[in-house]
């Protein structure tokens, strides 16, 4: 397994059908609200520097991301915090640490970037949490959903 720092440009392709995936596993309102990436906005975080994409890959096929927006926090203005778009690991691959080690490689990158505190978010998943209370991640806040407008 290979854990790496990539483009959008360089990961686009490949990361489109795990994000139809992901989609396919855990989103909410799917006959309402249909996955819809805005490529164009990607693209500018990722040209303004702001956006981290975590790779992992087996024999060079993408099985997970990890991304991440870093910026300057609006509530903390001499910290950088690293907030989480979106997180993935293909079900085939979640077994053994590839989940742990792709997050890993992300909070160690962050470390070494000056970030002050990085954000890990997902969907409810018991092994998720489980995952993120063993890397001492701390449960913070809870969103809750209400779908207004079909």
């Amino acid at each position: 397994m290979i854990f790496t720092l990539e483009s959008l440009a360089n990961v686009k392709e490949d990361i489109k059908p795990l994000i139809e995936k992901h989609w396919e596993l855990v989103a909410l309102n799917k006959g309402a609200i249909k996955l819809n990436p805005d490529w164009e906005q990607y693209a500018k975080l990722d040209q303004s520097g702001l956006l981290r994409i975590f790779t992992a890959r087996h024999d060079n096929q993408l099985v997970g991301y990890c991304v991440l927006v870093v910026s300057q926090s609006l509530h903390y203005k001499d910290h950088i915090f690293a907030n989480n778009d979106v997180t993935f690991v293909l079900p085939e691959y979640r077994e053994g640490q590839t989940g742990y080690k792709l997050i890993k490689y992300a909070e160690d990158y962050c470390k070494e970037n000056n970030v002050s505190l990085l954000n890990i978010n997902t969907k409810v998943h018991i092994p998720f949490d489980s995952l993120m209370t063993s890397m001492n991640y701390t449960l913070i806040e809870r969103i809750y959903s209400k779908l207004l407008k079909e």
